[in-house]
C-alpha cells in the first residue's frame, strides 16, 4: 500500500484505529463517500520472529462490512484479528454511519453491484486490486446480515481475490417463504420501478436494541451514535429492499463461492410483538434455520456454526454466547488459515 495517497486520519473509536474518507463522485443526493476504518497488527519484525512470533495471521488482511441500519464500532472484534497478527479493516458504506451526509437517504441503493465501488475502493486503499490475489498478502471477507449478503454476492464475482470468507448471520434469505415470497417478491420488483422510494412499514418494535443494551458485558463496551444506528431500522425503501431480494434470489441459484466460508448464526429466531426474555438469546431478525439452509448455495466448502444464547450479531450477545462466538471462530480461523 502506498501509505502517501491515503489520508488516514484518527478514528472516532479514538486508538489505534484510524479512519479515511473514499470517494465515490456524486448522485442526484450530492458528494457520494466511502469511509475505511483500520487498525494495524503489530509489525512482524525481525526481533519479533526471534523471540518467537506464533502470531499466524501476518500475511492476511481483513475487510468488514456491517449490516442494514448499522455501521462499525465494535473494537473487541478488531482486536481478535490484530492479536492473530491481521490488519483489521472495516468499510462504512456510502450513506451509512461516517458516510452518511446531510440530506442523504440513509442506506438507500437500487441495486446491491452498486457496492463494487465501495469494496475497490477500499481494496485500492490496503493495496490489494479486484481481479486478482497479491502474492505477498491474503485477504479475508468477513461481513454481517446485509453486509453478508453483499460479500457473498462479490465474492462470486471476484473469483480468486479472497482467501476465506466469514459471514456473521448473513441475510441471505427473506422472513417468509414458498408462494408468499415469490409475491412480495414480484410486487416489490414493480413497485421499484415506478416508485423506488416508496417506505414501507416499521416492523422493528426495539427489541434488538434492547436485547443489546441487556446483554452487554463491561469488559467489551461500546457506545452506539443513534444517528447512524437508530433504535429501531432505518425506513425501509421499495427500491433497497428489491435490491436485496435479488441478491438473494442470486444466493437461491448458487453462488460458486471458490475459497472456504464460514456462516455463524444464532441456534435459535424468537420474532413477537411483546417483549420477551427469549429476545436476549435469540436472533430477533432472521430465521436462522432458513438462512443454514441457504448457505448451503454459498460454495463448494461452507461451515455453519451455531451458537447458542447468540443475538443477531453474534459477537454481541451475552457474555457466554460471545465467547463462545470468539472461540468458535478462532478454530476456524486457525484451521483454515494456517499458512
Amino acid at each position: 500500500m502506498v501509505e502517501g495517497m491515503w489520508d488516514w486520519k484518527p478514528d472516532i473509536l479514538g486508538a489505534p484505529f484510524e479512519q479515511t474518507t473514499l470517494p465515490l463522485g456524486e448522485d442526484n443526493e450530492g458528494e457520494v463517500v466511502a469511509t475505511l476504518v483500520r487498525s494495524l497488527a503489530a509489525p512482524s519484525t525481525w526481533w519479533r520472529r526471534l523471540a518467537g512470533d506464533q502470531r499466524e495471521l501476518t500475511d492476511v488482511d481483513v475487510l468488514y462490512v456491517h449490516g442494514w441500519s448499522d455501521y462499525f464500532f465494535q473494537r473487541r472484534l478488531a482486536q481478535f484479528w490484530t492479536d492473530r497478527g491481521a490488519n483489521f479493516y472495516a468499510l462504512d458504506l456510502r450513506k451509512y454511519g461516517r458516510s452518511l451526509r446531510p440530506g442523504q437517504t440513509p442506506g438507500f441503493i437500487t441495486d446491491l453491484t452498486t457496492y463494487d465501488e465501495d469494496i475497490a475502493a477500499a481494496l485500492a486503499a490496503m493495496g490489494f486490486k479486484t481481479d486478482r490475489a497479491r502474492a505477498d498478502r491474503r485477504l479475508v471477507l468477513m461481513g454481517h446480515s446485509t453486509g453478508g449478503l453483499t460479500l457473498s454476492l462479490w465474492a462470486a464475482r471476484h473469483a480468486g481475490v479472497a482467501s476465506a470468507v466469514v459471514l456473521n448471520s448473513p441475510w441471505l434469505e427473506l422472513q417468509i417463504t414458498g408462494i408468499t415470497r415469490q409475491a412480495v417478491a414480484a410486487f416489490l420488483q414493480l413497485t421499484a420501478k415506478v416508485r423506488p422510494m416508496d417506505v414501507g412499514p416499521q416492523v422493528d418494535l426495539g427489541f434488538y436494541s434492547r436485547a443489546q443494551r441487556e446483554v452487554a458485558v463491561a469488559d467489551d463496551a461500546y457506545e452506539i451514535n443513534l444517528d447512524w444506528r437508530p433504535e429501531r431500522t432505518m425506513p425501509v425503501h421499495a427500491g433497497w429492499l428489491n435490491a436485496i431480494v435479488t441478491g438473494q434470489h442470486t444466493v437461491e441459484a448458487g453462488l460458486g463461492i471458490d475459497v472456504p466460508v464460514c456462516v455463524m448464526l444464532s441456534q435459535r429466531t424468537w420474532i413477537g410483538v411483546r417483549w420477551s426474555a427469549e429476545a436476549l438469546t435469540s436472533d430477533t431478525v432472521l430465521v436462522v434455520d432458513d438462512i443454514a439452509k441457504a448457505s448451503l448455495k454459498l460454495g463448494r466448502s461452507v461451515t455453519i456454526e451455531r451458537i447458542d444464547g447468540a443475538l443477531h450479531d453474534v459477537f454481541l450477545s451475552n457474555r457466554a454466547a460471545r465467547d463462545d462466538a470468539y472461540a468458535t471462530l478462532g478454530r476456524w480461523v486457525d484451521h483454515m488459515l494456517r499458512p
